[in-house]
């Protein structure tokens, strides 16, 4: 486990410092052509290495006229669009560490889900939102009533996109073979957002050196953290897993410190405490946070998977799989 544990906190790091570099990039360009070049870098980084696999499934899936395969997939990569586009938002107007402490809200919704619909570990999801609650409230109060409002709103959005884009990778998974969904996922989310991001950058964001920063945000902030967090999913179990992503809101605070030069209050790094604590918590009682973890679930309702589906784990076979009679 300390192997699969390095593997998640190196992950962590790269995330946030991705965010971290982007957030300095804002001086030059707007959150909107950041979040563009890097949804690009990163789709075209996929694509150069599973094209051809994504291509079979986009041309398997209309062959069979799986529509809700295919509406799956395009939803999984629509709340990726939010996701990104709103939290770049944030960081422009609000501190890294506190926007993703935020943004951590949506995982933390779906874990807490997931365990209350058990009737043991009901209470104890009440205790977690609690937590979760008032480490928000420390946040405010850290803030000294500074806190832009309209970065909070985009936070909270982007929570909401992390929350869809969990759910959604779970039901993609179900239905497309391998990392074919993620790259299909992160095309569209880069076609979602390139018409805001080529009005507010264009003609800057084409300039080499930003095309070149852009290529180093795309790659540390999605897809060398997938590949880790990959390889430590077939180490440990989703829900150890999910305990650990809760470092996130942590080590986005200290990048933000390192990076930005962004100082926080010692309410606020307790308010940031809380929801890590809160989303750790719930995490070992619901779903896990990752989107690669939530592979194996059951299918959202009403759309279950067409094929039969391996989770990843050998002779495994998907709990939403029905056959096609």
């Amino acid at each position: 486990m300390g192997v699969s544990a390095l593997l998640v906190l190196a992950a962590a790091v790269s995330v946030q410092s991705g965010a971290g570099i982007a957030a300095r990039l804002f001086s030059e360009l707007p959150p909107a052509a950041v979040t563009t070049l890097r949804l690009w870098s990163a789709a075209l980084i996929m694509l150069a290495i599973g094209g051809r696999g994504a291509a079979r499934v986009v041309a398997d899936l209309a062959k069979r006229r799986a529509w809700r395969d295919a509406v799956a997939t395009g939803t999984f990569g629509i709340f990726l669009a939010v996701m990104n586009f709103a939290i770049y938002q944030a960081f422009e107007r609000i501190p890294l560490g506190i926007a993703v402490t935020i943004e951590f809200l949506g995982p933390l919704a779906v874990a807490v889900a997931g365990a209350s619909a058990h009737k043991t570990t009901r209470l104890l999801s009440l205790a977690w939102v609690a937590l979760a609650a008032a480490g928000v409230l420390l946040l405010a109060q850290g803030s000294g009533g500074h806190l832009d409002l309209a970065g909070v709103a985009w936070a909270l959005l982007s929570a909401v996109g992390w929350a869809g884009y969990i759910l959604f990778s779970r039901a993609t998974g179900q239905r497309v073979p391998g990392s074919a969904g993620l790259v299909i996922a992160m095309c569209v989310a880069a076609v979602l957002v390139t018409g805001p991001g080529v009005a507010a950058g264009a003609p800057q964001m084409f300039r080499p050196s930003l095309l070149l920063i852009g290529a180093a945000i795309g790659l540390l902030s999605s897809v060398i953290p997938y590949w880790l967090e990959f390889e430590a999913l077939r180490r440990v179990p989703p829900r150890v897993f999910g305990v650990w992503m809760s470092v996130q809101p942590a080590v986005a605070a200290l990048i933000g410190l390192a990076i930005l030069g962004q100082r926080l209050s010692p309410a606020e790094w307790a308010g940031i405490c809380c929801v890590t604590v809160a989303s750790g918590g719930a995490a070992r009682g619901g779903p896990a946070l990752s989107p690669q973890a939530l592979r194996c679930g059951a299918c959202l309702p009403g759309l279950r998977a067409s094929r039969a589906r391996s989770c990843g784990r050998r002779g495994i076979r998907c709990a939403g799989w029905r056959s096609r009679r």
